[in-house]
């Protein structure tokens, strides 16, 4: 055996028998009264820090948690905004516009301190006489839009629709204000429209509204072209108004 090999044995067997007397040792410690109420406080210490590690191993899993949720919040918020943007730059062209009333907007101007003048009362005049309400029809919803069938609406885009939906309605208000206007105020332009729309009307469109090509051509700058038909066959689809026939005539009736 070559004299680096015994040296090496010597050497682990010298390290073996340290470790035994450390061992004897300790074990001769923890028998003696002084040292063993010490090395039972350490134990109690050890239980306790390792207890605090436990928590702090709970702590940290749920801090994850907590993180991986924000951050999936964050995204979900990151696509709510573009849809918001997008929106807001695709409002269509026939919503009302919301306006402030100047009431409203002076409001923040008043001065708290200064008192509220109240003003008396002035008697209002009697208020005209209440004007007769025209059934328009309602716009294309965009559910109803994705719900017309592909060959049906072609290329045609949901504002393209409501578009002419728009149209549609400047033709109904302008013939019927027509109607229930007194004929003494009419003009003569006026007065031959009315008994136009007089012959037209038939049993079946009674108390309807109701148009024809003729009234598009009237009030609207419309074609009564291809494209015109087509929609109108999309306003079927969707119950926005039905056709009646007769007379060499198609009337439009409001639904």
């Amino acid at each position: 055996m070559a004299s680096s090999d015994l040296e090496q044995l010597c050497s682990h067997i010298n390290e073996k028998i340290a470790n035994i007397k450390r061992t004897l040792s300790l074990r001769n410690c923890g028998q003696e009264p002084t040292l063993k109420t010490t090395l039972d406080k350490i134990g109690d210490e050890i239980i306790v820090v390792n207890e605090l590690l436990n928590k702090l191993e709970l702590e940290i899993q749920y801090q994850e948690q907590t993180n991986h949720s924000l951050k999936e919040l964050c995204e979900s918020l990151e696509e709510d905004y573009k849809d918001v943007e997008h929106l807001k730059e695709n409002i269509p062209p026939h919503l009302p516009q919301v306006t402030v009333s100047q009431n409203f907007a002076n409001v923040s101007d008043l001065d708290p301190e200064e008192p509220v003048k109240v003003e008396e009362t002035v008697p209002t005049k009697k208020p005209p006489k209440e004007q007769r309400s025209i059934k328009e029809m309602p716009f294309i919803t965009s559910d109803e839009f994705n719900g017309i069938p592909a060959y049906m609406k072609s290329r045609l885009t949901y504002c393209q629709i409501n578009d002419v939906i728009k149209e549609i309605n400047k033709a109904v208000v302008s013939k019927y204000k027509i109607l229930h206007q007194p004929k003494k105020s009419m003009s003569s332009v006026a007065r031959n429209l009315y008994h136009r729309f007089i012959d037209e009307e038939t049993k079946d469109t009674k108390g309807h509204y109701f148009i024809v090509e003729a009234d598009i051509k009237e009030f609207t700058a419309l074609k009564a072209d291809k494209r015109f038909h087509v929609i109108l066959n999309i306003l079927r689809h969707c119950r926005r108004l039905s056709e009646v026939r007769g007379g060499g005539l198609t009337r439009y009736v409001i639904t």
